[in-house]
């Protein structure tokens, strides 16, 4: 497929970029029955009449995914309407129950809003068009193919469970003057909009799960010409994959552009493998969905006090609790990135609450901590170690009881089931050797063993003390202040240091 190089694509085109971002909310229950939204079922066993669209069956709307849209729809400065319909949306594809989704067409529940991010140091506002409610369609399994697409397989079988989940929908308006940040500027709202979901508490937002999805749409002008016809790629599930998206369809529509063909307004797939994207369908219009007024379900018309008591539970933006702790903190951009990519910037804080020092929680949480999760298999929330352990052992380090090396065997065992900071230390003896007496007697029986190494400190080559130190560090299994033990070398051979 021709690409041009995506900077000299930038010197003859401006990039028009929108976002649809569907979020899973994490309600118990399906938007309009009562079947179990949990993840991981056996296929086709969290399903009921109504979800499966069954004559004679009848929704009944979700109050708790309404609540949810309408604090998502507060946090993005929305106006949220005080009435509103849902709609069918029509149009045929095996993993939709009924033939029909139940959407929001032209009368949406939150509308008109924004959401600031930052790129580059730049802050960018983006504006939201809507935010409406629908339900999730099923899952197709495609098998028997070599690329899990249903081109080349051998059959497809569908899974209901996820079918009538309450989903929520966010459609920007058109984002321009964002030049060579497009793609940056694209992974950076669906981040920031991820982050806001879960401080919300409203979904897990786990986009390896499908929870968020993005369908990001791209089109490219010369500048002074009107906007050029859009691609939409669809259902990219990371991150990293939807700045790639973006990026490699400016490539790509460049090329189409400058060979003087013509974009087609399609939907795309995203390539994970090589970061392309290929043809999806011819992407339909609004009126190709036949939309009509949802005839079983009432009017949406939540009062003004509903909706002013649901602000009040609004917790503070991410963007303004990153701001305040990395002031706090004393940290810069990229450090607070590095907590919130590593989903562990709520522990941290905990951890800082106990009583730790911020550079001290940072250490372990982003090292200690994040691999042994790592190699668990489990979140780093989930360890079985406390902030109250951290703040713990910080005390025994200041204390002079441990140093940084016994520290971690400390943190080791108590991942391991040991116990306590405290119960571990007393079981293994891992306190730090405090009394000279046996430190000296470690001290000359290294010396003994390397004679020539006390001739060279003695010329003044202080340098090779590093030597006898690390012998005694480990004859006391690390348990030797090193400090300590460098002060009583000196003295024992009367070298000043």
């Amino acid at each position: 497929m021709k690409t041009v190089p995506f900077d000299e694509a930038l010197t003859r085109y401006e990039p028009v970029i929108g976002l649809e971002v569907h979020v899973e909310l994490g309600t118990q229950s399906k938007m309009f029955c009562s079947c179990s939204t949990n993840f991981g079922a056996a296929p086709n066993t969290q399903v009921c009449p109504v979800c499966l669209a069954l004559p004679g069956a009848m929704p009944v709307a979700n109050r708790a995914a309404i609540e949810s849209i309408i604090r998502i729809g507060l946090a993005l400065n929305c106006s949220i309407a005080e009435w509103c319909r849902m709609a069918r949306k029509n149009y045929f594809y095996p993993d939709m129950p009924k033939d029909y989704q139940i959407s929001q067409y032209d009368e949406p529940i939150c509308t008109d809003g924004y959401l600031d991010v930052t790129v580059d140091g730049k802050v960018i506002r983006v504006e939201i068009e809507r935010v409406h409610m629908e339900e999730d369609t099923g899952k197709l399994t495609h098998s028997g193919g070599a690329t899990g697409r249903i081109h080349g397989a051998d059959y497809s079988v569908v899974d209901y469970n996820r079918a009538g989940i309450p989903l929520v929908e966010i459609v920007t308006k058109t984002v321009v003057g964002t030049g060579a940040l497009a793609p940056a500027v694209a992974r950076t709202y669906v981040a920031e909009l991820r982050d806001l979901m879960r401080a919300l508490g409203v979904s897990d937002v786990k986009m390896e799960e499908g929870s968020l999805r993005c369908d990001a749409n791209l089109s490219l002008n010369r500048p002074g010409d009107p906007w050029g016809t859009r691609t939409e790629t669809k259902n990219v599930n990371s991150l990293r994959s939807v700045e790639r998206a973006v990026r490699f369809e400016i490539e790509r529509q460049a090329a189409v552009l400058d060979d003087g063909g013509r974009v087609h307004q399609e939907t795309r797939h995203f390539q994970e493998g090589d970061g392309t994207t290929a043809p999806g369908r011819s992407k339909e219009q609004a009126e190709d969905y036949r939309y009509f007024p949802e005839p079983d379900l009432v009017p949406i018309a939540p009062s003004r006090e509903w909706v002013e008591k649901l602000r009040l539970t609004l917790p503070e933006l991410p963007s303004v609790r990153r701001a305040r702790l990395a002031e706090a903190w004393a940290i810069g951009e990229f450090e607070m990135a590095t907590l919130v990519n590593a989903g562990i910037l709520d522990i941290v804080e905990e951890t800082v609450a106990a009583g730790v020092a911020p550079d001290a929680a940072r250490k372990w949480w982003s090292g200690e901590f994040t691999r042994a999760a790592s190699e668990r298999g489990v979140e780093p929330a989930d360890l079985p170690v406390t902030s109250a352990d951290i703040a713990r052992v910080e005390e025994l380090i200041a204390s002079g009881a441990l140093n940084d090396k016994l520290a971690r065997q400390v943190f080791e065992a108590v991942l391991a089931g040991e116990g306590s900071p405290d119960e571990v230390v007393a079981a293994r003896g891992l306190a730090v050797v405090s009394d000279d007496g046996p430190l000296l007697e470690a001290i000359d029986a290294a010396l003994a063993e390397q004679p020539d190494v006390a001739e060279k400190i003695r010329s003044g080559k202080l340098q090779a003390a590093g030597a006898i130190v690390g012998a005694v560090m480990k004859t006391t299994r690390g348990q030797a202040d090193a400090g300590r033990v460098r002060e009583l070398l000196l003295e024992r051979l009367g070298v000043e240091g």
